[in-house]
């Protein structure tokens, strides 16, 4: 039995955004091994500077990010979608190991295989140092954000 992960392409606006916020409350969950199933086994990915290939290595970029940004919380909005492609704007918070507040912004490119795993991934980021009164993102880091919590618009971003 080959791998699936509804909802599959061609994408309709209700299923990227279901795609959308899937992937939102996996990078949230913090499991660096439960993420990288969504993507294909030699799924292409580029984010910031790195470029790297395959599951094994997007656990140890996973890993690797989490274990330097802290108390990570992050939202997704849909941009665009197509057949099987969707765009989707991100902010996310962390704090470093000085206890240094950011929050970064940027853009990803999704192109997923019929199967529903997503087989590249361009992310494009920028960071913002922020204090502590000015985070956005409050809510249990030990899951995805609440259904009741503002997204990316409603809190201006």
């Amino acid at each position: 039995m080959s791998e699936s992960r509804p909802p599959l392409p061609p994408f309709t606006l209700e299923t990227a955004m279901q795609k959308v916020r899937a992937a939102e409350d996996g990078w949230n969950g913090g499991n660096p091994e439960k993420v990288s199933l969504a993507y294909t086994p030699d799924s292409r990915w580029r984010n910031r500077s790195e470029i790297f290939q395959g599951r094994p290595a997007i656990v140890d970029f996973l890993t690797r990010k989490w274990a330097r940004e802290h108390e990570y919380r992050l939202i997704k909005e849909i941009w665009s979608f197509s057949e099987n492609r969707i765009a989707v704007r991100f902010a996310y918070e962390f704090h470093d190991e000085a206890g240094a507040w950011f929050r970064a912004y940027g853009n990803e490119n999704w192109e997923f295989a019929d199967n529903g795993l997503m087989a590249v991934r361009h992310a494009s980021i920028n960071d913002l140092a922020i204090s502590e009164g000015e985070r956005l993102f409050h809510w249990d880091r030990s899951g995805p954000r609440p259904v009741d919590h503002p997204g990316l618009t409603d809190l201006g971003l």
